[in-house]
């Protein structure tokens, strides 16, 4: 009975009091635009082709150099039959079944996109170690760690057209409902161990809800509302290909793209695919910063490039670690801790003003507005002549005609001979 108010509970929370959070979790379309009853998705999603192809232009990407393999050359069409032999041997605790939307995924990675197949091949030795652990830990299939390559590219830095954002394409309300900070300064969703942490109580809360991962994987994709009218409209059925159907386009096409993440991963080398150079630091560390700090102080005294730094901690949007606040941790190559502690002094007063000190920390308001240059202030009186005008009184005194008419009330541009006319110098 505890366990069921449990579920119960986490249900509500997940559902009804952030159904906006999760409605906005779909990074595609809303099930309105895209759920077409009936349709099958063998179409490659838009959405993903998008991302592999954006990451492209990646700073990382453009410094990596070719793998040692010579993988131009793309294998000869595989048959269906070993497809099927090839996934049923995955060492997976979630299905891995072939069908020829599976089979069009699969395609996607290992012939139309093999660059940037080689490339996340490349980052998986930096990034999969962190996944696999935070997964282990908190008993997840480790073959989750695959949903960041359909995600985000493993482009730590990937933010959708919907505004899902990091590694894992957390919404803005997601992240903070699971304790993410955001803010103008820092945004964690792009944290690759924080959004994997969340991720994996993300996972958790949703099978506790559908108790099938294919249906977890889903919710992530397009929120549990949709997939229970999903399940709704199968007739109450709570597999992922019975109620496929019924799913948001996009979602249809999300489980298969996993699959397919899986099985180009595992069998990468039968598809002459190789991991490329990403020159990633092979080993890190962490140092907390109490201070705030630029990331161009770090990269300059310690003569690190900066996109380089950028790439480890992501997390920071314009590169100010806002130490002063709080601790907050920096991610540096293991080999530059010590210079790190070594110069801190130098690095945290280099470029400090311009990069750190150049917000006004108090404003002095004037208690009354300042007198015009060269007006002292000073108040005469002018007698006007026969036949004089109030332009003319006003090239004598260097003041315009509106300032004349307003120190003297006076609405028309007519004066009077005798008529006394206040001037301010």
């Amino acid at each position: 009975m505890l366990l069921k108010s449990k579920i119960i509970g986490i249900y509500i929370l997940l559902v009804f009091s952030t159904g906006y959070t999760f409605a906005q979790h779909s990074k595609h379309a809303s099930a309105e635009e895209k759920d077409v009853i009936g349709n099958d998705s063998t179409d490659i999603s838009e959405e993903i082709d998008n991302t592999l192809d954006e990451m492209l232009n990646s700073w990382v990407m453009e410094r990596s150099t070719p793998s040692p393999c010579e993988s131009s050359d793309v294998p000869e069409s595989v048959p269906d039959d070993v497809y099927k032999e090839r996934l049923s041997k995955l060492p997976c605790l979630m299905e891995m079944p072939f069908n020829s939307v599976i089979r069009s995924y699969i395609e996607l990675y290992t012939v139309r996109k093999r660059r940037q197949v080689e490339f996340m091949m490349g980052m998986s030795d930096y990034y999969f170690p962190k996944f696999e652990e935070i997964l282990g830990a908190s008993n997840m299939p480790l073959e989750l760690k695959y949903l960041p390559v359909i995600e985000s590219a493993l482009h730590a830095t990937a933010v959708s057209r919907a505004g899902a954002a990091g590694l894992w394409q957390f919404m803005i309300g997601t992240g903070k409902m699971y304790g993410l900070e955001i803010n103008s300064l820092v945004d964690e969703r792009l944290d690759p161990v924080k959004a994997t942490k969340v991720a994996a109580r993300y996972f958790k809360d949703l099978y506790t809800i559908y108790g099938d991962w294919n249906l977890v994987i889903a919710a992530y994709n397009c929120g549990p509302g949709n997939v229970n009218k999903a399940i709704r409209r199968s007739g109450g059925k709570r597999d992922y290909w019975t109620i496929y159907p019924y799913l948001p386009r996009e979602t249809r096409g999300y489980v298969p793209t996993f699959v397919a993440a899986n099985y180009t991963m595992h069998y990468a080398k039968e598809h002459n695919l190789c991991a490329a150079n990403v020159h990633m630091p092979a080993i890190t560390d962490t140092i907390m910063v109490h201070q705030r700090i630029h990331l161009g102080q770090v990269a300059d005294i310690l003569n690190l490039p900066i996109e380089g730094l950028r790439l480890l901690n992501p997390q920071y949007k314009r590169d100010i670690v806002p130490g002063d606040i709080k601790p907050y941790a920096l991610i540096l190559p293991q080999n530059y801790i010590n210079p790190f502690m070594d110069k801190y002094e130098q690095i945290i007063s280099y470029k400090a003003d311009s990069l750190i000190n150049n917000r006004r920390l108090e404003i002095e308001i004037p208690q009354s507005a300042p007198l015009s240059p060269g007006n002292s202030g000073k108040v005469v009186y002018h007698k006007v002549k026969r036949g004089e005008t109030i332009s003319e009184i006003a090239d004598r005194y260097g003041v315009s005609v509106s300032k004349i008419k307003k120190w003297n009330h006076i609405r028309k541009s007519v004066v009077k001979k005798g008529q006394r006319i206040k001037i301010i110098k």
